[in-house]
């Protein structure tokens, strides 16, 4: 185990420091393949563009939106750019909050979002909306008590947490829940989103699912009002709140679960509907996936999943892309990084703390996004 966090620790880190290197801005020119011999358009396929040139000139893309897939997304795009050194994509982690208003001014070539928007929403875009689940994640509570390396919260107990009934981490339900733990006798931070979130959005929308006083006190959504009793602080994106639970002694705050493996941060095992304690992994966030049927139209929201071995809070996280796309190079360039990112990218998923999609969910995505281009075929491997 200790080896598998190490090599997500490396490979997050080195996907964030070649990053460091500029990427491009929008632009290239409108270039499709041809036959020579016939003179006839004709797409390119992935597989015969394996060790060919794709793109006859340059082209880029540019992408704002959610955190939670943000060091997955970097990663992906650097490797892309080393195989198709013609397309560069340079993606902003802004929150899914933001992300969906720049995709909606279509500022944006592509957004991100951890919670699917809404059919309104969609209406609201000028080139139309396709939405693409392109990876999977657990959020979990993180928390900072040195010499408590595991700790248990029933549905109760973390649901208070967040209502800001429950204050000490000597509280008699925490202490029931963790006979052999030495918690101290202080308070508790709960460290929230300050932006317009995603991961928000899914942790609120499960903790209204379980906990009727939650549904009605707070309620769901990407930005909500929480509680003025207790002490709760504000992190920008799950990297903000990643750095404010590093740095508060008794803190507890909601990230994505590579985050908080990235930077060593203990996690706590939560009680599922099935009433057992599981501790967020790829096998049991996985485990969540297998018992949610995702629709045709590639929305699924997972609030409270089934299954006794099952990670109560799973997500799916989307990519925003257009329904057309005036430069056909930009168009054909979406649907290279989609591609890579159903293949290589699903390969290097589990090892950076995502969950891998389901093969039958890659097969849906590929076939929503193959008609944005005429000029390239996408193939799942």
């Amino acid at each position: 185990m200790l080896q598998k966090f190490a090599t997500q620790i490396d490979l997050r880190k080195a996907a964030a420091l070649a990053l460091v290197v500029g990427l491009a801005a929008c632009g290239g020119g409108t270039t499709t393949t041809t036959d020579a011999g016939e003179g006839t358009e004709t797409a390119a396929t992935g597989e015969e563009a394996a060790g060919e040139k794709i793109f006859d000139s340059n082209v880029s893309l540019t992408g704002a939106g959610a955190s939670f897939p943000a060091p997955l997304y970097q990663n992906w795009f650097v490797e892309l750019n080393k195989k198709v050194p013609e397309l560069q994509v340079n993606y902003q982690s802004v929150g899914s909050g933001a992300g969906v208003e720049q995709f909606t001014a279509e500022t944006v070539n592509f957004g991100a979002s951890d919670v699917a928007m809404e059919d309104e929403e969609m209406a609201a875009v000028e080139d139309g909306t396709i939405l693409l689940p392109m990876a999977a994640g657990a959020i979990v509570l993180a928390y900072n008590l040195p010499g408590v390396g595991e700790l248990n919260l029933p549905r109760e107990v973390y649901t208070n947490i967040l209502l800001g009934n429950i204050t000490s981490w000597s509280d008699p339900a925490i202490v029931e829940a963790n006979p052999d733990a030495e918690l101290p006798d202080s308070d508790i931070t709960v460290v929230h989103r300050s932006d317009g979130s995603g991961t928000t959005g899914v942790f609120t929308k499960h903790l209204s699912a379980i906990s009727p006083d939650f549904e009605s006190q707070i309620g769901e959504g990407k930005t909500v009002e929480w509680p003025t009793t207790g002490s709760f602080i504000g992190g920008k994106g799950n990297e903000g709140v990643t750095a404010q639970v590093q740095q508060t002694e008794g803190a507890i705050g909601y990230v994505e679960y590579g985050y908080a493996t990235n930077n060593g941060l203990a996690v706590a095992a939560l009680e599922n509907s099935s009433g057992n304690f599981v501790t967020p992994t790829g096998e049991s966030a996985s485990a969540t996936l297998d018992a949610v049927e995702l629709p045709e139209n590639l929305r699924a929201f997972i609030t409270d999943p089934e299954g006794e071995n099952s990670y109560p809070i799973v997500t799916y996280t989307w990519m925003l892309v257009y329904e057309t796309y005036e430069d056909p190079m930009q168009a054909k360039a979406v649907e290279v990084m989609v591609e890579y990112g159903l293949n290589e990218g699903q390969d290097i998923s589990p090892e950076l703390g995502y969950v891998a999609l389901p093969p039958s969910v890659r097969e849906k995505v590929a076939a929503a996004a193959d008609g944005i281009s005429p000029d390239y075929e996408i193939t799942v491997e």
